[in-house]
C-alpha cells in the first residue's frame, strides 16, 4: 500500500491545494494528516472543508487544540497566539466541533502509528535522535515499527539503531524491518528547513520505502493574505525563507 503523509497545514490553502493536487497525480491508496490543520494563516475553514470532503483522517495538533478551545495558548509565542485568537473568531462552529473530535493518534495497518508531536503527547518535540529515543519503549509496547510525526516542521528520520537510513538512487529511504523509526515528512503550510516549498511524504508499506517530497506553491499569495487580515508580518516573511 502506498501511503501519503501530510502534516502542519496551518491554514495555508495554497500549499494544501498544491500538495493534494500532486498526491492526486501519484494516487496513494490512503492519505493521513498528522495535525495542525489550523494556526498561523488565513484559510482554516477552507482547509478543514477540503480534509472533511476527502475524508482524510486527522490527528489533533497543538494549534488545533488551542483553536477549538481544548487548550489555552498560554505557551505559544506572540505571533502564534495572534493567529489562534484570530481563528477562534473566524472558524465555523461546525469545524470547531470537527476539530474537537479529532483523534490523539492514528493507527495505520498493524505496525504504523501517526501522531502530532510525539507518542502520547502532542506538545512534545522530536528534534533529534536523542529526543526520539525517549519514545522507543512506547513503540515497542504498542508493537509499532514506524511512527510518523509532525510538529517540528523539519523533515527527518531517526532509527533506533543510531544510524539514519541512507537514501537510495532516487532519494527515497528503505527502512530496515528489524528496526523502529520515527519519521517526519516536513510541513505543508510552514516549512522550516530553509526550503519554501510545501513538504509531504510517501511510504510504500510492503517494501518499507519512504520518500520525502516537495512541491512549489504560490507563496506570495499566502503572504499577501496574511498581511491583508492584519496577522503579524513575521508569519508572512518566514514563508519566503522556509524558516
Amino acid at each position: 500500500m502506498l501511503l501519503g503523509i501530510i502534516s502542519d497545514l496551518h491554514s495555508n490553502l495554497e500549499a494544501t491545494c498544491a500538495v493534494l493536487k500532486r498526491l492526486d497525480e501519484i494516487r496513494p491508496a490512503k492519505i493521513i494528516c498528522l495535525g495542525d490543520v489550523t494556526g498561523y494563516y488565513t484559510n482554516p475553514n477552507e482547509v478543514i472543508e477540503i480534509l472533511r470532503e476527502r475524508e482524510i483522517p486527522v490527528v489533533l495538533g497543538n494549534h488545533d487544540a488551542a483553536v477549538c478551545g481544548l487548550d489555552e495558548p498560554w505557551f505559544f509565542n506572540e505571533n502564534a497566539q495572534s493567529a489562534i485568537q484570530w481563528q477562534r473568531k473566524n472558524v465555523k462552529r461546525e469545524h470547531i466541533a470537527w476539530l474537537r473530535s479529532a483523534a490523539a493518534e492514528l493507527r495505520v495497518n498493524c505496525d504504523i502509528l501517526g501522531v502530532h508531536g510525539a507518542p502520547g503527547n502532542r506538545d512534545d518535540y522530536i528534534l533529534d535522535w536523542l529526543d526520539s529515543m525517549r519514545y522507543v519503549e512506547y513503540l515497542m509496547t504498542a508493537q509499532v515499527r514506524v511512527c510518523f510525526f509532525g510538529h517540528s516542521h523539519r523533515p527527518s528520520i531517526f532509527g533506533d539503531r543510531g544510524i539514519e537510513p541512507r537514501p537510495n538512487h532516487n532519494g527515497s529511504f528503505v527502512l530496515n524491518p528489524q528496526s523502529r523509526y520515527f519519521v517526519n515528512p516536513g510541513a505543508v503550510g510552514q516549512p522550516r528547513d530553509h526550503d519554501s516549498r510545501a513538504a509531504f511524504g510517501l511510504y510504500e508499506t510492503e517494501h518499507r520505502v519512504f520518500e520525502f517530497c516537495r512541491v512549489a506553491y504560490d507563496v506570495e499569495r499566502t503572504m499577501a493574505k496574511t498581511l491583508e487580515v492584519g496577522l503579524p508580518p513575521q508569519l508572512a516573511q518566514r514563508l519566503a525563507r522556509g524558516k
